[in-house]
């Protein structure tokens, strides 16, 4: 195998044998699909993927899924399949020179009648002129492109690439495809040990289904097994430390986990918010963004079902910001579990667009003349505060006027629910309705303009 500066890797399938003194989790890669556990989808015979791959029919393909689960692993099967020539660039370190190089070499292999595979990993990290410089080769079949990527592609990739490509969803491994990795590697590369199943539960648990994860934490830990050919838990827990949590602050992760959060508290569950807040907390998120999101949750779910969600919100986002972490998680915490269980209504959040559309979308007419100052002696002349019924002058402080201009006249927006502090609102707007209604029909005061 052959590596640069670059991180690439080329070699002619089949490949060649790995380095003895290589990670585990790559002395342990299949070699074959029926190797390759958990993507059965894709993978078990008979599957409409492994199917086209060992008729040499796939084009270029886009393999979508969270750390661990074969990405690379397949595009090299694939390759060792179709006995193609297997180049392999990294995201992360390769430029627009270095594709032009691999593909340069391809239509050089082309011409003897080799096809060349070329893996690109963490594909959703090249930005959009390092894609298009892959769009011409792709499309002309110079390469078979095979891009992995952890990232949703139809918001990493450009819309060009993929139209030409097809998109493949891999999934972490369950638990017991996780045992069956360990058991296998065991047996493959430690034949001479064994791992007590309190020790194996914690190599599962803690690799929340990475294959590659549970090979290096069961290498580390069989380096630090105290009792000779036995791996105990102690052992584990020595050499991990602490479990590698699964979580990209700008990554799809991010968005997936705070609407999970968002909607646990619309919701009612104050279990599932306190627990989708912990996972973004330590997974690194910063603390100010979820109390921004719980700002914008107080006054969108529940608005003034209970009015004081609001400031409730911002005290927490106060005390995070006096306190930093750990300390301010608590107050995080806090908040959270008072917007779940508040009573929720989105009434004034619909009120406000409704508003805001009729601002954007109908006429912006003159503000009526009654509700306009009169400063100077020509705007009394005008009409100009001509009208105004001042709501200090009638008893209970209650008015019926239009307020709103005339092509707007009668229009509701803001229609309170029974739910929290909004029954006292809906009650008071009744009592008031019920005074002017009262009122008008006595005929003690002039009709309401708006009728």
């Amino acid at each position: 195998m052959e590596s640069n500066l670059f991180g690439d890797e080329s070699f002619s399938s089949p490949a060649v044998e790995v380095d003895a003194s290589a990670p585990l989790a790559a002395r342990m890669r299949p070699r074959t699909f029926d190797e390759v556990i958990g993507q059965e989808h894709l993978t078990a015979p008979g599957a409409a993927f492994r199917r086209a791959a060992e008729a040499d029919q796939l084009r270029s393909i886009l393999l979508w899924g969270p750390p661990g689960v074969g990405k690379t692993t397949i595009a090299e099967v694939i390759a060792g399949i179709t006995r193609s020539h297997f180049s392999r660039l990294s995201a992360t370190s390769a430029g627009v020179a270095d594709i032009r190089r691999v593909v340069e070499e391809a239509r050089v292999r082309r011409k003897s009648g080799q096809k060349t595979i070329l893996f690109i990993d963490e594909i959703h990290r090249f930005n959009k002129a390092q894609q298009d410089a892959i769009l011409p080769v792709v499309e002309d079949g110079t390469i078979t492109l095979v891009g992995a990527t952890t990232e949703n592609p139809s918001f990493e990739v450009n819309s060009a690439l993929l139209s030409r490509s097809r998109v493949f969803t891999l999934n972490a491994l369950e638990d017991k495809g996780i045992r069956r990795v360990i058991l296998r590697s065991l047996e493959q590369a430690f034949p001479g040990f064994f791992v007590e199943e309190p020790a194996m539960d914690a190599l599962i648990n803690m690799s929340n289904g990475d294959a590659r994860s549970a090979l290096n934490m069961l290498e580390l830990s069989i380096a630090a097994a105290t009792e000779s050919g036995r791996v105990q838990v102690k052992d584990v827990e020595s050499a991990v430390q602490r479990r590698a949590l699964q979580y990209d602050k700008s990554g799809e992760m991010h968005y997936d986990i705070i609407s999970a959060l968002h909607k646990s508290v619309r919701g009612g569950d104050p279990d599932a918010s306190l627990y989708w807040m912990a996972r973004m907390l330590e997974g690194g998120e910063d603390p100010l963004y979820i109390a921004r999101r719980l700002v914008r949750m107080a006054t969108e779910d529940i608005g003034l079902a209970d009015p004081q969600a609001l400031p409730i919100a911002m005290a927490a986002q106060q005390a995070m910001h006096f306190l930093g972490m750990p300390e301010g998680a608590l107050a995080l915490a806090e908040c959270v579990v008072y917007l779940a269980t508040a009573p929720k209504s989105n009434r004034v959040y619909k009120a406000f667009g409704a508003a805001r559309a009729d601002v954007l979308e109908t006429r912006n007419d003159p503000v009526p003349l009654h509700l306009r100052n009169a400063p100077t002696k020509l705007m009394k002349e005008l009409g100009y505060s001509k009208g105004y019924r001042y709501a200090h002058d009638y008893e209970d402080a209650v008015v019926s006027q239009q307020n709103l201009p005339d092509g707007l006249a009668g229009k509701r927006y803001y229609e309170p629910s029974a739910r929290g502090y909004e029954s006292d609102i809906t009650k008071r707007l009744e009592a008031w309705n019920a005074i002017i209604c009262k009122r008008e029909g006595n005929g003690n005061e002039p009709k309401d303009p708006a009728g």
